[in-house]
């Protein structure tokens, strides 16, 4: 099914919040009352994980290696900044190296005088994620733009195709928190334990995402207009009933934590699919995935520099368009 047309950033207004709780609530407190730390509560990286990350970094490597862009690559460009569609398997410093290449090729073959410039990621994309990619090509453009990153003052709409129980409800807040845990993991935290130190001297922090389901193994969603705002106090409590699902989401996050969407995927019984360092599945309806189902579709933000609203939207995958 074609994903809908990308939609105003909606109000979240949830009529329920839901607590997650489960009985291993006491051994926690035990657990946290003799480290003294916050117990994480999105479960530790599957063991399969490892030799499959490792060769899929050496499979991006030997691909970013030969990777160049192309003027198709660019979604949007001015004297400030470059937006750019960043292809699946291929690092954000690959993209940011070969900019200065196509900047290059452009003003040989445009003949203008070529300004000096100090190109800088403005937002970063993991390895496998594709998508709106910002570069600037200034000093102080960078700075306000990481500032309105900071800020929470671009918004972002990212698809992952997922796999695992069907949801319940047609948008999902889901508010918890975020940190690494004493082996390095990224991990997902009680809201109540934000702000509190953990293992490595960093603090938990805040996450924040809604979910607007569109599809559900490839028809589209019919649920009324339902919504719930789960806030995480426990482990996740949802459990597979019959046979997993395809589901294909919009994620709107509200903050931006490393691996957000993947994470809070997780936790809900719905990972990415390919995702195996989340518990995404490593193989589905006969075939193999080689990196997760994750798309950057859009970035909407004040320009650093005139003021003016820049929408950018990166044209979907396939596997966002067939459902």
């Amino acid at each position: 099914m074609p994903v809908c047309p990308l939609p105003s950033i909606p109000s979240i207004s949830p009529p329920s919040t839901t607590v997650f709780r489960s009985p291993f609530m006491a051994a926690h407190h035990h657990c946290d009352s003799m480290d003294n730390y916050p117990v994480p509560l999105s479960p530790p990286l599957p063991l399969i994980s490892k030799d499959i990350e490792l060769n899929r970094a050496m499979s991006a490597s030997s691909k970013s290696s030969l990777f160049s862009l192309s003027r198709s690559d660019v979604l949007h460009e001015d004297e400030w900044l470059i937006a750019l569609n960043k292809p699946q398997g291929v690092y954000c410093e690959t993209i940011l190296s070969s900019v200065q290449s196509l900047v290059n090729d452009c003003v040989c073959r445009s003949g203008t005088q070529s300004k000096k410039t100090e190109f800088h990621l403005a937002n970063r994309l993991d390895r496998d994620t594709s998508g709106v990619i910002l570069v600037t090509k200034l000093h102080k453009v960078a700075a306000k733009l990481v500032k309105a990153f900071t800020d929470h003052k671009v918004r972002k709409t990212y698809i992952a195709s997922c796999v695992g129980q069907a949801p319940k409800w047609k948008k999902m807040t889901i508010k918890s928190g975020h940190g690494r845990s004493k082996f390095g993991a990224w991990r997902v935290y009680a809201a109540k334990d934000v702000g509190r130190t953990l293992p490595g001297g960093s603090s938990v922090r805040d996450m924040e995402t809604l979910f607007e389901v569109l599809s559900i193994n490839g028809d589209q969603c019919n649920q009324e207009s339902s919504e719930i705002d789960i806030v995480v106090e426990e482990k996740s409590s949802v459990e597979l009933v019959g046979n997993k699902v395809a589901v294909l989401v919009r994620a709107y996050p509200r903050s931006g934590r490393t691996h957000q969407i993947r994470l809070h995927c997780q936790y809900l019984g719905i990972p990415v699919k390919g995702d195996v360092k989340y518990e995404g599945v490593y193989e589905w309806n006969g075939r193999v995935y080689d990196g997760h189902q994750l798309h950057a579709e859009s970035l909407s933000f004040e320009h650093p520099v005139t003021g003016s609203s820049i929408v950018i939207n990166a044209p979907l995958p396939s596997w966002a368009t067939q459902g």
